[in-house]
């Protein structure tokens, strides 16, 4: 059965970009998300075995939507996906839950390397 994954971020083009290179290695895209309320309801409906999360969202942070998500679904595998590459915001990301933290622009290989990683667990 093909792994299930949420994309969440508000850049159209980075949706579609991440959907097309998570369909083409064999992951099933259950659901995108432009922003953190839709993204936690949509994490509730599809349950997925991975959420892929911007930082910078537009009616939230992505700190406060992984919040969220841990509260309803303390067991749901999420990796960072953001621009924003302090150490703070990493060091916060991992410490509520975050399995990894990738920094934009990323290569697909990077992306996918920590996709199977973490979803081995």
């Amino acid at each position: 059965m093909k792994k299930r994954i949420l994309i969440v971020d508000d850049s159209f083009y980075m949706r579609t970009m991440l959907k097309n290179m998570l369909t083409d290695a064999g992951y099933e895209v259950v659901g995108e998300a432009p922003n953190g309320q839709t993204a936690l309801q949509m994490a509730k409906e599809t349950n997925p075995d991975l959420i892929t999360l911007d930082v910078i969202l537009p009616d939230n942070t992505g700190l406060d939507v992984l919040k969220g998500i841990r509260k309803d679904q303390p067991d749901m595998k999420v990796i960072i996906v953001s621009a924003v590459g302090q150490e703070v915001i990493v060091t916060e990301a991992i410490e509520n839950g975050a399995l990894a933290y990738i920094v934009k622009p990323f290569s697909e290989d990077k992306v996918l390397e920590v996709v199977g990683n973490a979803l081995k667990n």
